[in-house]
């Protein structure tokens, strides 16, 4: 799969230049000629690399470097700003505000090539991680699964995933649902770092499934919390009309028109509370078990897991 790069600058000629110069290395080559457009640009394209000119009207190259780096979701996404010649102000503000590297107009394509190379070789992160949030996916969930658990200290792990998901995508698009994937996600880090633990831990198992490693003295507060916040944030990714009606109208399989209510979340809640948990395995299946239940539930819910097993 070809590396996406964005390119952001007002003047069409340099874009034009970039363009072939990018290209002609198999790159991927989105263009945006403001700050603003770039800003779309990055939250629709998920590209691999910005190529971002300082100097632009309505937002430079600064603040979309600023607006970037302060997102949760986006922070990891390699910038490398260009500046005219000569200008060491820029190049130390650009750096300041996180750029990873800086490259002076006028360019030698070699060079410019080489140290995009160099940025994206140095950027790059595990490729396990979901790309669509950029947080860790399965293998580093079963990693800290495991890691906890040869602690043996208490811990709880919760298993979220959206109710009426797919109808909502089937009736809005995958571009909308993305939108609620990576919201959903700041949610939930938001929220972590609010009420969890230091080294609390958010996956992304895939889809709209997450999953967050808590402790059992914080895990009822955390779930509380995304479910306010998620509550709070659903109405907003619909139209007017479907926020009034507080549903939507899809088909079921049948082909029937049926009522959707609004998007919500369920969360299982597994711990070693009150039970001694052997493998993660385990876990999984009593998550799936719990979340389950929780779906039967009116709106946003948790269930946790309080039976007693061997010690």
């Amino acid at each position: 799969m070809a590396i996406k790069i964005l390119v952001v600058d007002d003047d069409p000629d340099i874009r034009d230049v970039l363009r072939l110069t990018l290209e002609g290395e198999n790159y991927e080559v989105t263009e945006a000629s403001n700050g603003e457009e770039a800003l779309k640009a990055i939250a629709s394209k998920s590209p691999d690399l910005v190529l971002v000119d300082y100097q632009m009207p309505l937002m430079n190259g600064l603040e979309v470097c600023h607006t970037v780096k302060k997102d949760i979701l986006l922070r990891h996404l390699p910038v490398i700003m260009v500046t005219g010649k000569g200008e060491v102000n820029d190049k130390v503000d650009g750096l300041d505000a996180g750029a990873d590297d800086y490259v002076v107009k006028p360019f030698e394509p070699k060079e410019l090539l080489a140290r995009i190379r160099m940025v994206l070789r140095r950027s790059e992160i595990d490729l396990e991680a979901n790309p669509l949030t950029r947080l860790p996916g399965n293998v580093s969930i079963l990693e800290e699964l495991s890691r906890r658990m040869e602690n043996g200290k208490p811990f709880a792990v919760c298993y979220l995933d959206l109710d009426k998901f797919k109808a909502y995508n089937d009736t809005y698009g995958f571009e909308h649902g993305d939108d609620v994937i990576r919201e959903t996600a700041r949610i939930l880090i938001r929220v972590t770092q609010e009420k969890g633990n230091p080294d609390d831990f958010v996956g992304h198992i895939g889809g709209d499934d997450y999953v967050i490693i808590t402790t059992t003295q914080r895990v009822d507060d955390l779930c509380q919390t995304v479910i306010k916040q998620f509550e709070q944030a659903a109405p907003l990714f619909y139209n007017e009309t479907d926020r009034k009606n507080g549903c939507i109208f899809a088909h079921d399989r049948k082909g029937n028109e049926v009522k959707v209510p609004l998007l919500s979340i369920s969360i299982g809640v597994v711990s070693n509370e009150y039970r001694k948990i052997d493998h993660v395995v385990q876990i999984g299946e009593i998550g799936a078990e719990l979340k389950a239940f929780a779906k039967r539930l009116e709106r946003s819910n948790y269930v946790k897991d309080q039976r007693a097993g061997e010690r």
